[in-house]
């Protein structure tokens, strides 16, 4: 029988798992596996046939209640074989405990609904080229980079169930990203970051107190590379951020669903127009 076993990934699997991942035409972005690392180095489980890397699946673990799954993968060849299943089992008692949260593709909602997972909302990948949005009265946008870190966390924890500041300070701040945060009177009313993928560069998070900053952050971004098209992970639980969306003349092209295995977190609902990441949150 061959031989089967799951083990931590390394860093450099992460370039790989990100390979894996284009191949589905997930589209990730070029770096995110430094921030995706950094967030928790134990997190990235590898299966391996004979040695050779076959399946894998993150479990990210945040504070000491919240975790997130993501990059459930099994090489196609071997689909059907059990080896997916028991990588998932691996993964999940990893985040035995926790509320565990997902984003999953429409093709593998019922399995997660079988594994306890309760929808919460409809996540759709938004496409195109943003036209230039006015900046609204009263607003600045500045580097995210050029903002004191600690007031970028306390910001992002408006919009996410737990601390994760080992993420977003690469998140934000790696070299070949760009990151803009709006603020009025000097306190902070949006953020948004931008990172190359191999097709559409992708925007997440888009934080915002309101569909005008939000826009403005997109078109500030999408303007800085010009005509390359940008992709925003948009959730209806947000209806203006659907408005903005469509309105920006951008075109659905990738549904997912989150889901939890507890009480779906309360967050700011009502200032998220984009989501960080579909592989960790």
């Amino acid at each position: 029988m061959p031989n089967f076993e799951i083990t931590i990934a390394s860093a450099d699997d992460l370039t790989m798992l990100t390979e894996w991942a284009h191949e589905e035409s997930w589209n990730p972005g070029l770096t995110d596996r430094h921030a995706f690392h950094a967030a928790d180095p134990r997190g990235f489980l590898i299966g391996r046939l004979d040695g050779e890397p076959v399946s894998c699946v993150s479990v990210v673990r945040y504070g000491s209640g919240f975790g997130f799954l993501g990059f459930y993968l099994v090489r196609p060849r071997l689909r059907g074989q059990g080896y997916g299943i028991r990588t998932w089992q691996a993964g999940m008692a990893r985040l035995e405990g926790r509320n565990v949260g997902l984003d999953g593709v429409v093709a593998q909602q019922d399995n997660y609904r079988k594994s306890g997972f309760r929808p919460a909302w409809t996540t759709m990948r938004y496409e195109g080229l943003p036209p230039a949005s006015p900046v609204p009265a009263g607003v600045g946008l500045v580097d995210g980079r050029s903002v004191a870190f600690d007031r970028l966390a306390a910001y992002d924890r408006r919009f996410f169930p737990a601390e994760r500041d080992s993420f977003l300070a690469p998140w934000i701040a790696h070299p070949t990203r760009a990151s803009l945060v709006a603020v009025r009177d000097g306190e902070l009313c949006g953020l948004a970051v931008t990172r190359p993928c191999r097709a559409a560069s992708r925007i997440g998070p888009v934080y915002a107190e309101s569909p005008e900053v939000a826009g403005a952050l997109v078109g500030a971004l999408a303007a800085a590379d010009p005509g390359v098209p940008v992709a925003i992970d948009v959730p209806d639980v947000n209806p203006a951020a659907v408005r903005l969306a469509e309105r920006l003349g951008l075109t659905p092209s990738f549904e997912t669903a989150r889901m939890y295995t507890g009480p779906v977190p309360e967050f700011d609902r009502s200032g998220l127009f984009g989501i960080t990441s579909l592989e960790l949150g």
